[in-house]
């Protein structure tokens, strides 16, 4: 055979098998199926995760007030110290079972050096927070119209007297950044962002160039913080507002014109403070950007929740629950229950000057065992309970304002 023939016959046969052989691997490597075990596997679709809910309440109260005779009234001589803890003992147990307790501080808490001092111009000791702390607030609203009561130096001494005590503060503050951020609280997977605004300072000016230390009523700042609040992924927008006229039971129009532009922009709660009476809440159905019903809830004002005015319904006020429950896993917000607790500021006379308590006027009438009520005190708390819960429901839920 010829060298040259054999050699290509060779090379030939060498290049075919080679060819057969990558083909081969080719059929086998393409044309391979997955087993029925590894098909079974794909289709599974993972798990759903269960529905659960979380739930947290908000409580609020109006106005803690501190005229001359509650300074006296807690005045050791002995050793020359202010305690005001009897104040809130008949209402701590309600207060502390909230997870936001939020109250109206309407006193500066400026230190001695320029006196105590009731109206007009309100500072009272620094234990007065010791007592707010222990009956279970945990968030003070310090914006109203006597925020400015001492001045620059009182604002940021009541600020720094506040937050000694672990207690959160709107509405005034210390700096611009301070100011400019949102306060946020959080309780069990909830968070709530809380505004703080007031309509003035009774007249006495906000030092130049430093309008950060008070928040006062500004309807498109008030939308823009909402706005900021939205963005920052809150749950729930509640925003406090010492507004309205003094001593009238019922929202005037300003009041109530501000409460629909603000739910509009997206205020969920809205507490109101400074007439010194109560005002009716109110319950805002509406639809939410996503077509789902939402509610809005609206206290127009809390009234007196300690203080010495005792003229008719100034000695009257009202613990404010709100109920809050978050669905899991769509992460929605409801609104399930609203509760108005009426209170009562008994003031009695003990150790020649007055003492003052905060009472829950049902829980007092159902007992019944208070040795220092008297039974015309009986009698009356029962025509108060009445008409307070009467005139709280006043306005039926609606659409509209």
């Amino acid at each position: 055979m010829d060298i040259r023939f054999k050699s290509r016959l060779i090379t030939l046969i060498l290049t075919s098998s080679f060819l057969i052989f990558i083909g081969g691997c080719d059929r086998n490597t393409t044309q391979t199926k997955p087993s029925a075990a590894v098909a079974e596997v794909t289709a599974t679709q993972p798990p759903k995760p269960q529905p659960y809910t979380k739930e947290a309440e908000l409580v609020a109260i109006g106005d803690i007030m501190m005229h001359g005779a509650q300074i006296k009234s807690g005045y050791n001589p002995t050793t020359k110290t202010y305690n005001y803890d009897n104040f809130f003992t008949e209402v701590k147990g309600i207060l502390s079972s909230g997870n936001w307790i939020v109250g109206n501080l309407e006193t500066t808490l400026s230190g001695p050096e320029t006196g105590y001092t009731g109206y007009p111009l309100f500072n009272a000791p620094d234990t007065l927070a010791d007592a707010i702390k222990k009956a279970g607030f945990n968030i003070i609203s310090t914006t109203n119209n006597h925020s400015l009561d001492r001045g620059e130096k009182g604002i940021l001494k009541t600020l720094e007297n506040v937050k000694k005590r672990g207690l959160i503060t709107v509405g005034t503050a210390a700096s611009l950044t301070e100011a400019d951020k949102i306060v946020i609280v959080e309780k069990n997977n909830i968070s709530m962002a809380i505004l703080g605004y007031s309509y003035g300072t009774n007249g006495i000016p906000i030092p130049k160039g430093k309008n950060y230390l008070v928040s006062l009523i500004d309807p498109k700042k008030i939308t823009q913080d909402i706005t900021k609040a939205r963005q920052a992924g809150v749950d729930i927008v509640t925003v406090i507002l010492h507004f309205g006229l003094e001593y009238q039971r019922q929202p005037n129009a300003e009041q109530k014109a501000l409460v629909k532009q603000l739910v509009d922009a997206g205020a969920d709660i809205i507490l109101g403070s400074h007439p010194h009476v109560v005002q009716p809440y109110q319950i805002i159905e509406q639809t939410g950007k996503s077509g789902k019903p939402k509610k809005a809830v609206v206290i127009y004002s809390m009234g007196n929740f300690i203080s010495n005015q005792r003229e008719k319904y100034r000695d009257l006020g009202v613990i404010f629950k709100v109920n809050i429950l978050k669905h899991f896993p769509d992460e929605t917000i409801e609104i399930k229950t609203v509760k108005a607790i009426p209170t009562w500021v008994h003031r009695y006379s003990q150790g020649g000057k007055y003492q003052f308590r905060v009472l829950p006027i049902e829980q007092v009438l159902k007992s019944r065992k208070d040795p220092l009520l008297s039974p015309s005190d009986y009698q009356q708390l029962e025509i108060d309970l009445k008409n307070m819960n009467r005139h709280l429901n006043s306005f039926s839920s609606s659409s509209e304002l």
